[in-house]
Formats: structure tokens, sequence, C-alpha cells
């Protein structure tokens, strides 16, 4: 319902604007200023409440030009003779009125808060040096860039014969920020405002099992039966239109992207295709893609590629995939599977029905009218446009020449383009676009939204840059992070463990997942949301962040990559080589507490990048210090393609045939292992020191 305010409606009261507002307060209406806005129903009131008021000699004629000379300055000094009236009062009377609601109009300026010098000297016609002597008469040293003080806008106005009104920014101006660290946009629509709208998707899988040739059969399958031409970029997403419904596709393949995105707060995906070569079934990378989905409640379509192959047996992947809780519509499950062959480009049409069926059935929705919000997919710098980013919206309309922030980066939207190089106007719910008119290259996984000008834009994007320098010297800790988990577990009703494991084999992994299975608490359950065989990577430890969970490795060990990651994130890894150790460890968390324990440090690490015979030491390792540094009394783990392989202590370190106590990073030494000869090229040697503490 549009708002008057109290302004015009004293402008059309015919009376002062602090008469209104004075009499608006009176009748209980929350209003405090002149630029305050009345509905409907509070603006009859005061009308009524004005009507009431006796008006003087206005009903003795009913001729509108009488009305207002009555209450017009004639009225104050009707004791002296007036001129004969002339043909012309009613005119003049009419004129006059409207000059003066002419003069009120241009008397009053409406400002916001933060108006700078040189922008009100423009607003009122005079030099920014006039303004500014102005403000230092008022006790105010103002530059021309500076900010005029609130209180003194008002008297500033006065003086160069303006009454200013200081707006008050409305409610939904001021964007919620819940979770600085995970940049995301909160926004709540009424049920009635949502409609339907197109799925988003994305496709996972084992590398080589054809997702990149299933994204580009569906893509040049609809070009061709759609408009003439071809694609002329690549944006990053794009949509399909199947039977008049549309599907978007987000053509970042792999659960990685997946993830990034998940991991910042961008639950953009509605949808998880799962590709799983007909001829090489499930795979480790297949395995991580079904946690990843399921981690983040998406439902899932498994695409059976490949039919096309003599060794194609869609009946085995199907079985194998039973074995991760994957249970396909075939076996009596609620997972749909489609057989397709991305090469040749059949079940294409089935795989997009089957997608377009199941958005059917989570009835997808979003509030078309309401301004944009949306995330960013992919973001470069381009020669000729300059930053660009491809945005997906996920509620509202975008439209060119909208004020924009992505986080910390504004921007107006300057021009949109589609995947196929064509300008839009506007982009509504799920569309993809590629944006161009940033300020600098957005994130990645970052949200937008539209704002109320370009000026909103800078000032929230600059605050929102404070909160991230004083947020990077507030990371929380991987101990912080464990102790808000214990709280969480000793005072939750209904408190959930998650957990990542990475094991040695797959038989140790077995035995772990079975005994981790059986631990619980009456109110508290442990959910194992990956589990694999192999090292501990960096894409372990982003599923870890973004599904808040803590990393158990048994007898693997996380590569440099990881380390970092989880430094950088305060993501909790612990390792162990004894298995009740590490049953031992999962139960005092659910109880939510941790008894004395040994803690190992991580000095060091070094690569082997030769071997040689000595005879006192047996097999000595020709190494290079990657990382930390390698001390000579320190303990020592050699970790070979993630899992560790031996755990004891260095028996020698040496630079140039003498005997050293530390090597730093950068510089080559020879590593002899007390009591182990079995070392290759490529292994890796940890230096680390244990020490016990208590921890609670």
């Amino acid at each position: 319902m549009a708002k008057v305010r109290v302004y015009e409606l004293a402008r059309e009261l015919g009376r002062e604007s602090k008469e209104v507002l004075t009499r608006a307060q009176e009748l209980g209406i929350a209003v405090k200023t002149a630029s305050s806005g009345l509905d409907e129903e509070a603006a009859e009131l005061v009308r009524l409440a004005f009507a009431e008021e006796p008006a003087g000699a206005a009903g003795e004629t009913e001729e509108p030009g009488a009305v207002e000379e009555a209450t017009g300055p004639t009225a104050e000094v009707a004791e002296t003779p007036a001129p004969a009236p002339e043909p012309e009062t009613e005119p003049r009377a009419a004129r006059t009125e409207a000059e003066a609601e002419e003069a009120e109009e241009e008397r009053i300026l409406i400002v916001e808060p933060g108006v700078t010098a040189h922008e009100f000297g423009r607003m009122v016609g005079q030099r920014t040096t006039d303004v500014m002597r102005q403000l230092m008469a008022m006790g105010a040293m103002v530059p021309g860039s500076g900010e005029i003080p609130r209180d003194a806008i008002e008297e500033l106005g006065r003086h160069f014969g303006y009454e200013v009104l200081v707006s008050e920014p409305e409610e939904e101006e001021q964007p919620e920020i819940t979770a600085p660290l995970r940049h995301i946009v909160e926004f709540h629509d009424d049920e009635a405002s949502l409609q339907p709208r197109p799925p988003v998707v994305t496709v996972m899988g084992h590398v080589d099992h054809g997702k990149t040739q299933l994204l580009d059969t569906i893509r040049h399958a609809n070009v061709v039966a759609g408009e003439a031409g071809g694609i002329t970029q690549h944006i990053g997403a794009y949509q399909v239109e199947i039977d008049g419904a549309k599907i978007t596709f987000i053509d970042t393949p792999g659960h990685e992207a997946f993830t990034a995105l998940r991991a910042r707060g961008a639950n953009v995906t509605d949808i998880v295709v799962l590709v799983v070569a007909a001829d090489d079934g499930v795979k480790p990378q297949t395995v991580e893609a079904i946690d990843h989905a399921r981690a983040a409640d998406v439902p899932l379509i498994v695409a059976i590629n490949k039919m096309d192959l003599p060794a194609a047996d869609p009946n085995t992947v199907r079985a194998q995939l039973t074995q991760y809780g994957v249970i396909v519509e075939q076996l009596g499950g609620d997972v749909p599977s489609v057989e397709v062959s991305a090469l040749q480009g059949t079940g294409i049409d089935e795989l997009l029905e089957m997608i377009a069926l199941v958005a059917e059935v989570e009835e997808l929705k979003a509030n078309p009218k309401a301004p944009a919000v949306g995330t960013i997919v992919e973001a470069q710098l381009e020669i000729g446009r300059g930053p660009v980013a491809t945005v997906i919206v996920q509620r509202g309309t975008l439209k060119r020449g909208d004020a924009i922030v992505a986080w910390s980066v504004p921007g107006r939207v300057r021009a949109m383009f589609d995947d196929r190089g064509d300008q839009v106007k506007a982009a509504g719910p799920s569309t993809p676009v590629l944006v161009s008119g940033w300020d600098e290259v957005p994130t990645a996984g970052d949200m937008f939204e539209v704002v109320k000008n370009e000026r909103t834009a800078r000032k929230l994007a600059e605050r929102r840059k404070e909160e991230d320098r004083a947020a990077e010297l507030t990371v929380p800790t991987a101990a912080e992070r464990l102790g808000a988990l214990l709280e969480s577990l000793r005072t939750a009703e209904h408190a959930e463990l998650r957990v990542i494991v990475k094991a040695d084999a797959h038989g140790s992994l077995e035995a772990l997942r079975d005994s981790i299975g059986k631990i619980s608490r009456e109110d508290a359950t442990v959910k194992i949301i990956h589990a694999g065989v192999g090292g501990i990577t960096a894409n372990d430890v982003m599923l870890a962040e973004a599904s808040d969970a803590i990393i158990y490795g048994f007898n693997t060990r996380p590569d440099a990559a990881a380390r970092a990651a989880a430094k950088e994130h305060g993501i909790d890894i612990r390792t162990f080589n004894i298995i009740y150790e590490l049953l031992d460890d999962v139960e005092s968390l659910m109880v939510g507490e941790l008894a004395p324990e040994e803690v190992e440090s991580f000095l060091g690490v070094a690569e082997v990048r030769a071997t040689f015979r000595a005879p006192r030491y047996g097999t000595v390792a020709g190494c290079y210090v990657t990382e930390g540094a390698i001390n000579r009394n320190a303990r020592a783990r050699l970790v070979r393609d993630g899992v560790v392989v031996y755990d004891g202590k260095i028996a020698s370190l040496r630079r140039f045939k003498e005997d050293v106590q530390q090597v730093a990073t950068g510089f080559e030494c020879g590593i002899g292992l007390e009591n182990f000869r079995d070392i290759k090229e490529g292994d890796m040697i940890e230096s680390y020191e244990v020490r016990e503490v208590a921890r609670t």
C-alpha cells in the first residue's frame, strides 16, 4: 500500500508541516519527522481531524475562489476597504495557490543521513566553499567530501532558505547480516507471493565418467532444438527447456565446486545428477559425490552413462550403489535412475523429464517481485568488460540498472547476458546471467543482493570489509571450534556429532564404520558424513567446514594443502594408529568431555627425492624440507600416498656429511630412520613431537 508523507499531506490540507506532524502525534500515530510516511487509514484520520475545525467564512460561499480568499492573507485585513473586484479574481486565486504550492515544494529539501558538503551544495544551488564556510561558522569543520553532522543539516538548510527533512532509512534497506564469515543474505517471503521456479541442477561423479560430455550434449541438443545459432560464450551456467519447462544447469561439474559453494553458505543447488559409468561402476569420487550430496540434503538422480559400450552393465552399477545407501527405484528404493549415452545422445530426453518430475515433486518456488538476491557462480576479469560474474538469481528479478552488492563488492548492473551471448533486460528466479558493472571481481560462492542505490551499496560494502578485517583477527582455531562443539554436545537436547573418517585400507574402514555406528547416547548420535580410503585431502576439509564435522584419520595423514586449509578454517583433524584409541576419543566427545590425552605437535615435513645405502643406517633418504623443520631428536613417520607405513624415530640427520640438530624449510638433508629401510622416492617424512595435556 502506497504511503503519503507528512509534508505531502500538509500541502494537500494547506497547513504547515509541523502543524500536521503535531496533530498526527496527538492522534497517536507513530511519526517522527515531516518525511515520515502515513498509511491511507492514518492519513484519512488526520484529514478528518482538520475537517472538524471551524473554517471561518468558508461556509458562506460555494465558490472555490471565495474559500481560498477567505483563508488567505486578505482575511486578516478585512476592515480595510478592498479595491473593486476584478473579473479575473478566481483565476488569480488559483494561480496564487499553484505558485504557493510550487514555492512550498521548492523550500522543502529531503536528504539522506551522511550527505556530504559537496552534495548538499549541489542540492541548494550553492558552491561547496560557501557550504563549508557556513558550516565553519556553525562550529563544524567539514571538508567538501566530508559528511555533514546530522544535527547541523536543518540549521544549514534554513540558512540557505530551505526546510530540510532528513529521511529515515526503512527497515528493508538494512540487510540482515546473520553470518558474516559465510557471507549469507537471508530473506523471508510471504507464502502468497511465491511462484513456481525452474530447478537448479549440479552434475557430479567420478573423473572420466562423462560429466562434461553429458553437460555438453544437453546444451548442444537444446540449442539445435531451439533457436538457430550456436553458443557464443561459456558463462558457467545455462538453461534448457523441455516441454515448456526450464531447467538450469551449473556448468562446474564436480563435488569440489559444489562443496565450495556450500562452505560459503550458498545452497543454490536443488537437484544433484550423479553420473556413473556403466562399464566402470562406483569409484572413490562417486562415493565422495554421494556423501557430499547427502550432507547437503539434496535430491539425487543417478545417470548411468556410457550405455553404448559393449561392457556396459547397469545392473551391477545399481547393486554397487546399494552399498552406499543409494537404493534406486528399480531395486525398490526411492532414487530415480536413467540409462544414458552422453556420446550418442540417447536417454537425454528421459533424464531431462526425470529432472522436471523431481522438481515438480519438490515444489520449488520463489518470489519474483522482491528485490533480487542470488549467488555468484563464477567471476573473472574480462578485457573490454572489466569485472564480470555469472550469477544465479534465487529470489526476485534482477534488472539492468539495479544497484547490487556481493558481500563487500558493490556495483550497478550495466549489462546482462545469457549463455548464448544475448543481452537481457531482466532475470527472474533460477535464471543464470553474466553481469557486468562490478567495482572489482566478486568472490565465487558469495551471495549478492539488490539495494536502494549505489551509495547504499558502497556503504554496505565498506562496512562488510571492516567486518572481514575484524574477522580475520578472530578466526576460530580448531581448539575453539572443538570447545563450541563440546558445549553443544553437553547442552543440546538432540545433539549430533558429525565425523569424516579416512583409513589406510578398506578392512580398517569397514571396522571403523561399524564400531563408530554403535556409539550412541540417549540424546545424541554420531553421523559419518563421509568415509574413504587414503590420505586426508583439502576436499575433506572443505566438506568438514560445510558440515561442521571433525576429521578422523586411521593410519592416514593430511597432505600439505589439507593442513593449510584446516589451519585457515579451524578444522580439527585427529589422527590415530590404534583403533580403540580412536573409538575412545569419539565416545569422549559424545559425552561432551575429553580425558587427559597426548596431543601431537606437527614440526615439519620433508620430501624424499633419492635413496642411498649407508653401512650404519641401512637406507638413507635424500630429502628436501618443504614445511617447518626436521628435528633430530623428534619422532617421525613415513607417509606414502597419504598412508602411514612407519612410525618411529629419526636415527640420523645430516647435511654435507655433518650431523646437525635441525634442518629448516628450503634446505636439503639426509635422514635415516630407526630400524626401517623400505624408503622410496616420493615418500614424505613427517617430524612431530607428543606431549600430554588435559583438555575438557
